[in-house]
């Protein structure tokens, strides 16, 4: 029973796979598209909104550093991302990566880990998107049907349309074609990265310097509902952490590390890629370093407009200037967020049919969702089912609560592909690897560390929805996949003959 759990999928059988006609993606990205990705999926919400939480509650000016630590953080597991992404260009990300080192039953559950993750981003964004068309709708004049707009604070059988008629939308780019998607990527993430250049060079002529004294704020008590407030913390150590001075500038770290979520989505994209080898590793690694660098200088900014203790929490960046007396720049922030979430919504619904495109093409789960469209060449079976459902998911379910499961999601992720990196090493030392991470297994054990460290940081409560998702995909393995596997096929044909006699193989 172990050795069919922990078979091994070789990197050479994955790379072939990707060759059969009816299952083979067509290969159209650029490394500027990949950076183009990692940046349209990382710059979403969490900059127009954390920053002011965290500079309020945790950090002070010192938020800047905390976007530093958590981009080191983040750092850590992109250069183990790049390694296998290079090295195993196909899709499926860290499933695909973890199939290769650590075996099938750990992989099933990082792929079915991964499903999970980028259905609720996707519909968490979507609703997200919703809630600031509503705003700009309301400002000039329009009001949505009562039942189809914003679901918060809605009656029970209020339905989010907008949030849903998103979904169906991309849907429908990401069946026509990646280079369609990659092309209206670019506009979009344009768009969004002037609002941030444009807040950015704006505010640095309304920086007031006595706004950064103190720099690292003093004691103060932990708020209800942050991070530090957590059962699972206390019940660990039996202790409640303070959250003041440098502590604080940590905490904020575990929170803005979520602004960070979806450069790994870039690795999903391996197989569509015209030079994997040379492109994954710059896409990872360009979309992570300018993303950091625009959060580092929208909190040095927005916080030397305003005193971080008057930033408000909802909406920082825009009130910041309506406080400092330039209401039209809010106007310009809301539309610039709006547009951007549209291209976070989009990869994440990118990644995640591809992760269930590569588990499907290995057996996991049905082969009918592995065979590309005859003319687009994309994963179009997987891509209307997975979009309709989350279109529904999007639309009935406000999704605040369960939110959270994205973040210990991809922490999981990034732990799963750091401890890959270190297998695959001493297993297959002899593959070739375009883009090797320094310092193994040092870099490896380090984004082990800092990953679990901020998990442990998540509410207990989002530990335990997690495992119930868990003890779901051990059940479905189970009862389908392990026995469905192409590699348990394989390896019941070698069997037989032996078995039977001396019959032909």
């Amino acid at each position: 029973m172990s050795s069919t759990l922990f078979r091994t999928k070789r990197v050479e059988q994955s790379i072939r796979d990707t060759e059969e006609p009816e299952h083979a993606l067509k290969k159209s990205l650029s490394a500027l598209d990949l950076t183009v990705f990692g940046v349209g999926v990382i710059i979403g919400t969490g900059i127009f909104v954390l920053t002011g939480t965290v500079a309020k509650d945790n950090a002070g000016p010192a938020t800047a550093l905390a976007f530093v630590a958590a981009g080191v953080a983040c750092a850590l597991a992109a250069l183990c991302y790049a390694e296998f992404a290079s090295t195993v260009p196909v899709a499926g990300s860290a499933y695909t990566f973890s199939y290769a080192s650590l075996g099938e039953l750990p992989a099933w559950i990082i792929g079915w880990d991964l499903v999970l993750e980028f259905a609720l981003g996707t519909a968490v964004v979507a609703v997200g998107w919703s809630g600031y068309i509503q705003s700009l709708m309301d400002n000039a004049g329009w009001t949505m049907p009562a039942g189809l707009g914003s679901r918060e604070g809605a009656d029970a059988f209020g339905f989010d349309i907008l949030a849903a008629a998103l979904v169906l939308v991309l849907t429908g780019i990401l069946v026509v074609g990646m280079k369609l998607s990659a092309r209206i990527t670019s506009i979009v993430v344009a768009i969004k990265v002037t609002v941030v250049l444009v807040v950015i060079i704006a505010g640095a002529f309304l920086i007031k310097g006595d706004n950064y004294d103190p720099f690292i704020p003093k004691e103060k008590p932990v708020p209800a509902g942050s991070s530090l407030d957590s059962p699972l913390i206390q019940l660990m150590f039996g202790w409640a952490p303070s959250n003041f001075g440098v502590m604080g500038i940590f905490t904020a770290a575990s929170v803005v590390f979520f602004a960070f979520i979806g450069f790994d989505v870039v690795a999903t994209a391996a197989e569509e890629t015209k030079n994997p080898q040379r492109d994954m590793p710059r896409g990872i690694l360009g979309s992570l370093v300018i993303c950091t660098t625009l959060y580092v200088l929208v909190s040095i900014v927005v916080t030397g407009m305003q005193h971080y203790s008057e930033l408000s929490v909802d909406a920082p960046l825009a009130d910041a200037f309506k406080a400092t007396g330039h209401p039209w720049f809010a106007g310009f922030i809301s539309f610039g967020a709006a547009v951007g979430l549209t291209t976070v919504c989009m990869i994440l619904l990118l990644g995640q049919t591809r992760v269930f495109f590569a588990m499907s093409r290995d057996g996991l789960l049905p082969r009918f969702f592995s065979r590309v469209h005859p003319r687009f060449k994309t994963p179009h079976r997987p891509t209307i089912l997975l979009g309709v459902v989350i279109a529904v998911l999007a639309g009935f379910t406000p999704l605040t609560e369960l939110a959270a499961l994205v973040n210990i999601g991809t922490l999981f992720a990034f732990v799963v592909v750091a401890i890959g990196v270190i297998i695959l090493r001493k297993s297959r030392p002899d593959l070739p690897r375009a883009f090797r991470t320094p310092w193994v297994p040092v870099i490896p054990i380090l984004s082990v560390c800092a990953s679990l460290w901020l998990m442990i940081n998540l509410p207990a409560e989002t530990w335990v929805r997690f495992a119930i998702w868990m003890a779901a995909g051990f059940l479905v393995y189970f009862l389908y996949g392990r026995t469905h596997s192409r590699l348990a096929r394989g390896e019941a044909a070698e069997e037989q003959p032996s078995a039977g006699g001396g019959g032909t193989p």
